[in-house]
């Protein structure tokens, strides 16, 4: 989902004109959300109690909801939200509500998270669906059951979007819903499934938990049927919980490393299905599932990771991919299966942004790590719910490059690009140019700062293991490579790093510009 095609102009429908950012509406509707919101912390209530764990981390987490987002609401008793205020809606929801989700490690003081800023970390990789994590040691001896599920659960709820789903449940504001659908959800496009926004916010997450809950059946089932034995009823439901939102959380030190191929075969069908357009699931449902195989986008997403897959499958097969013999797995140089289990399964995980690992690929070498880097920057599906950059831009990229060379030979001929059939506008074209450039330009800014700041606090930190650092927070990839890698964590940076490694989460989830442009002065100017 991403900057739609219905958005909300000036002057149109949900927007009003204004010659200053009226910032008290943006509040008072922040405190309606966190209102609503004040409900998530019930269920990892409901599994403290369920354990004979402490609730109290939850029902304050709660009852500050309750009471912030009463104080925020009253700052403006009938707000209007219009198109400037949307921005800052949007960019502040998605910095206040992790802020409020620091509260249960907080209280519960347990493991690396008791500390603020670990906390905020680890809680705004949650909402972002990112999946890197400064946990010291993921266990039920060092945290509780609850504390792990409201992990799980914070990405649950980043991963369609919080206001997509606010959008859903509010009727007012189904009048700006456009434009907070442009500015929350990733992507480029999405369609307006039904005549009315709210219908269509309800739909994409009708299906969203109905995928949620089909993986719940399928992981739980795999263990009823005996090919799964680890995998019990909390396993699966944490599991599902992250899965779907493309987070890749797991209450397991070793992720999916620690189940059985069932698992990680199932795991992958339903990484797939989250970094696809959920408006296609919606066609399909009714009655049009060409539309799937039809759109251009969906095809080079299984293209990109078929090819990446089928490139590591082979030096993973051949052995040349490994450059130690990895641990608690089966041998993989010779073995058809595993080695194409694991080159799927990491592929997968990247493009789509899950995060997840079924084996920890710091024991491949550099060539197989330098293939799983670039494909850090290649993105799920635009109306997905994975990060990254979207196939959909490299292909429009690929489209425009074809096209200038076409042109430089033919300068009259008009050569429009597509997209499934439909004339990309120029405006969309040159938006993904922008946000492309602008991404990289951030990404190489930022590479440079956390490799000099890893050098300020003695960390042996290589050039490669920056870009992995960078990569995995602003792309919300998740894990990255050697000390930042899928068994380790992002705990050894210092907290300045870790700060700004939570700025770029931030900005990566709203896709960058929409959070930018609050912080222009003629945003804020009459």
């Amino acid at each position: 989902m991403g900057p739609a095609s219905l958005s909300v102009l000036d002057g149109g429908p949900g927007s009003k004109p204004s010659d200053f950012v009226e910032y008290r509406s943006s509040l008072s509707f922040i405190g309606r959300v966190l209102k609503y919101l004040s409900a998530a912390p019930l269920f990892p209530t409901a599994v403290a109690l369920l354990y004979g764990e402490s609730p109290l981390p939850f029902l304050v987490t709660t009852a500050v909801m309750v009471v912030l987002g009463t104080a925020l609401e009253r700052l403006q008793p009938d707000p209007d939200l219009g198109h400037r205020e949307a921005f800052l809606f949007v960019s502040l929801t998605w910095l206040i509500v992790p802020v409020v989700g620091t509260i249960p490690y907080l209280v519960a003081g347990q493991g690396t998270v008791a500390s603020p800023v670990n906390a905020l970390f680890e809680s705004m990789s949650g909402f972002t669906t990112t999946g890197s994590t400064v946990l010291g040691e993921i266990s039920f001896e060092a945290h509780s059951r609850s504390i792990l599920m409201w992990r799980q659960l914070t990405q649950w709820l980043g991963g369609m979007g919080i206001l997509v789903l606010m959008v859903a449940i509010l009727p007012e504001l189904s009048v700006g819903g456009a434009q907070i659908f442009r500015e929350e959800a990733p992507g480029v496009t999405i369609d307006k499934l039904t005549p009315h926004i709210q219908d269509t916010a309800r739909a994409l997450w009708a299906i969203y938990a109905g995928f949620t809950l089909a993986a719940v059946l399928t992981y739980y089932g795999l263990h009823l049927l005996g090919v799964a034995p680890n995998m019990d009823f909390y396993g699966a439901v944490a599991h599902a919980l992250t899965t779907l939102p493309t987070g890749g959380f797991s209450p397991r030190a070793r992720s999916m490393e620690a189940f059985s191929p069932a698992i990680q075969w199932a795991v992958i069908l339903f990484m797939v299905v989250a970094g696809t357009n959920f408006a296609l699931f919606w066609y399909g449902f009714r009655g049009e599932p060409r539309r799937l195989l039809r759109n251009d986008e969906f095809r080079g997403y299984l293209f990109a990771m078929a090819v990446v897959s089928a490139l590591l499958a082979g030096l993973l097969f051949a052995g040349v991919g490994l450059a130690e013999a990895p641990t608690n797995i089966d041998p993989i140089p010779g073995n058809v299966e595993n080695a194409l289990r694991q080159a799927v399964f990491q592929t997968v995980a990247i493009v789509t942004t899950t995060g997840y690992a079924s084996m920890d690929f710091n024991t491949w070498d550099q060539s197989t790590q330098l293939v799983l880097l670039l494909a850090m920057f290649l993105g799920g599906s635009a109306g997905s719910a994975a990060g990254g950059i979207k196939i959909v831009r490299w292909y429009v990229i690929q489209k425009a490059m074809s096209r200038e060379v076409f042109q430089s030979i033919h300068p009259e001929a008009v050569h429009p690009i597509r997209l499934s059939g439909n004339v990309a506008e120029e405006e969309t074209v040159r938006s993904i140019l922008v946000f492309v450039m602008t991404f990289f330009t951030i990404f190489a800014v930022s590479t440079v700062l956390i490799y000099v700041d890893s050098l300020r606090i003695g960390l042996e930190l290589s050039a490669i293991e920056a870009v992995g650092a960078t990569v995995a927070t602003l792309g919300n990839v998740g894990p990255g490579v050697g000390v930042v890698g899928p068994m380790n964590n992002f705990l050894p940076f210092s907290a300045p790093a870790k700060l700004y490694m939570v700025f770029l989460m931030w900005i990566g989830r709203l896709e960058i510009l929409s959070v930018l442009v609050v912080f222009a002065p003629s945003y804020w100017k009459r």
